[in-house]
Order: C-alpha cells, then sequence, then structure tokens
C-alpha cells in the first residue's frame, strides 16, 4: 500500500520523476494487493499478469497504436446535384397546385378512384361534370359517371341518372328504369327521390 500511495502522488508531478516512480513499482518482483476480507494477503506476481497490447500497437508511434485521419468527403456528382434540385422543385410545384388547384387535383385524384370501380368516386365524378367542379360543365359524362355508379347500387347516383333521364338527358335508361331507380334512391333515405316519387311517379310521369 506505500509503494501505491507514492505512484498516485508522483504522477501528479513532473513526467520524469512520475516515470521512476513507475519504474520502482513496476520492476519489483512483487505487488502488494490490499487486504482481503478475511484479513490476509496474498502475493501476486508481476509476471502472471499478462500485458495487454492492441492488435494494431506500433512501438515506432508515439502513442503505440495507430491514429486514422478523417477522410475528406468527395463532392456529389452532377447527376446527384440535378436529381435533389429536380425532387425539390417537383415537392414545391406539388404544394403550389394543391394549394392554388385544389379542385382540379381533388378531380383527378378522384377520376382514378372511379376508374377502378368505386362508386363513391363514380357518384362524385358525376356530380363535378354536373357541376363544373375542377373541370368543365359536362352534362353528358356526369349521366355516365351517375350510371355507373348506379349499377352499382349508389342511391343518390340512382336518383340523379333517373331525374337526368325524365329531363332528356341521354342516358342510357329503358323506359321504367327512371322510376325503379327513384323507388330504389327513396328507400335508402334520399329525400328528393322520395318526393319525386310522390308528386310526379304517382302520375305515371316516371315510366315514360
Amino acid at each position: 500500500m506505500g509503494k501505491l500511495r507514492v505512484k498516485i502522488k508522483a504522477k501528479a508531478k513532473t513526467k520524469d520523476r512520475d516515470e521512476e516512480v513507475l519504474k520502482e513499482v513496476v520492476t519489483g518482483e512483487e505487488i502488494t494487493t490490499p487486504l482481503l476480507p478475511d484479513g490476509a494477503r496474498r502475493r501476486i506476481k508481476r509476471e502472471d499478469r499478462p500485458r495487454y497490447e492492441p492488435a494494431d500497437w506500433d512501438d515506432s508511434l508515439p502513442y503505440g497504436g495507430k491514429v486514422y485521419l478523417a477522410r475528406r468527403k468527395l463532392p456529389d456528382s452532377w447527376f446527384c446535384v440535378f436529381l435533389q434540385v429536380v425532387v425539390v422543385a417537383g415537392a414545391v410545384g406539388l404544394v403550389y397546385y394543391a394549394w392554388y388547384h385544389s379542385d382540379h387535383m381533388h378531380f383527378h385524384i378522384t377520376k382514378v378512384y372511379a376508374h377502378l370501380g368505386h362508386k363513391d368516386a363514380q357518384a362524385s365524378i358525376g356530380h363535378k361534370f354536373l357541376n363544373g367542379k375542377g373541370v368543365e360543365v359536362n352534362h353528358s359524362e356526369a349521366m355516365d359517371w351517375f350510371k355507373k355508379a348506379a349499377d352499382q347500387g349508389h342511391p343518390e347516383a340512382a336518383y340523379n341518372v333517373a331525374v337526368g333521364y325524365l329531363q332528356g338527358h341521354p342516358t342510357g335508361l329503358n323506359p321504367g328504369d327512371a322510376h325503379n331507380l327513384i323507388k330504389h334512391a327513396a328507400s335508402h333515405g334520399v329525400p328528393e327521390a322520395q318526393d319525386v316519387l310522390e308528386r310526379v311517379c304517382s302520375l305515371g310521369h316516371c315510366d315514360v
């Protein structure tokens, strides 16, 4: 324990003095360990302790081990820079388009789902063509999309295509189809269909 205290104190002093003390302690034949729990002391040979040396140890270097320098990052190629500019410009353009032309964007997105066969999207596209929302007004296109949605049981689309038929728009319906479609819409809670069923169809005007 005396040598250990000398070693700790000496390490706080100059380098030369530190080296002398270390030499005195390390080159000794034996070192004394602290007291064990049972109060006994045991002797450990210095030669029994293997010296740890890293795999890349080199005595010719100041610190023994190799010192790895930071690698310089290569600049991005012109293709990568161009690709980044295109992505950023596309994102900015998409935000601008979605903000200032939301109706037009919503029309095209909804039309994709309508082509996939979703009846709600088909009815929505019919309304957009009927009212000119995000697209020019086109009653023929509106009736076509209402007919597609009505064929899948959409109640509002069934009412709209039936009324369009009664108003003379080309819908592809046969005589009597309008009455059945209005009944279907009324049975599914469309209030306009119930009103037409009572005031128009009851007089036989829906069977033409």
